[in-house]
C-alpha cells in the first residue's frame, strides 16, 4: 500500500440517508480512483464509505477507538483497534494525505481541526462551515479534489 493515496471519509456515525448515500458514493469513486478509504470503521458515514469503496473493490482501513478489532462494520479490510477513544481522530487524519468530511458532530469536528492544525486539507459535503474547509459541490467533486492533492502529496 506504500505510495497509493490514502483519503479518510469522516462523518457522524448516525448518519440520514442523504449522508449515508453521499459516503457511499465518495467511498466508490474513492476505490475506483486507487485510493485506500480510511474511516473510524464503524456506523453511519464510516460504514457507508466503506460499502462504497468494497462495491468497487476498493481497499478499506479502520481504526477503531476500541479494543476489538471485531467492532468493525462489515466492509473494513484492516481493522486496528486503537484502545484510543475519539483520540484516535487524530490518527485517521494523520493516516490521510486528503480527508472528506460528510455532515458530522462534535467528533466529526474534532477530526476537521486535527487535519487544519497539520495542513492536511478537508473537503467537505454539508459538513461545518469552518474557515479551511474546501467546499465541494457534490461527491465526485469533493474525491476529484482530494485525488489531486493526495496524488500531490505522495508522488
Amino acid at each position: 500500500m506504500a505510495g497509493e493515496s490514502y483519503v479518510a471519509v469522516v462523518g457522524s456515525g448516525e448518519a440520514d440517508a442523504g449522508q449515508a448515500w453521499l459516503a457511499e458514493e465518495v467511498g466508490a469513486a474513492l476505490a475506483e480512483a486507487g485510493a485506500v478509504v480510511v474511516t473510524g470503521g464503524l456506523g453511519g458515514v464510516m460504514e457507508a464509505a466503506c460499502r462504497g469503496a468494497k462495491s468497487r473493490r476498493g481497499r478499506t482501513l479502520a481504526l477503531l477507538p476500541g479494543d476489538d478489532r471485531r467492532a468493525a462494520n462489515g466492509w473494513v479490510d484492516v481493522a486496528v483497534a486503537t484502545g484510543l477513544g475519539e483520540l484516535r481522530n487524530g490518527l485517521i487524519v494523520r493516516s490521510a494525505d486528503a480527508v472528506i468530511a460528510i455532515g458530522g458532530g462534535a467528533g466529526t469536528l474534532s477530526e476537521i481541526a486535527f487535519a487544519l492544525k497539520t495542513g492536511t486539507p478537508v473537503f467537505g459535503l454539508g459538513t461545518w462551515d469552518t474557515e479551511g474547509i474546501v467546499a465541494a459541490t457534490d461527491a465526485a467533486d469533493a474525491v476529484a479534489r482530494a485525488i489531486r492533492h493526495a496524488s500531490s502529496a505522495v508522488s
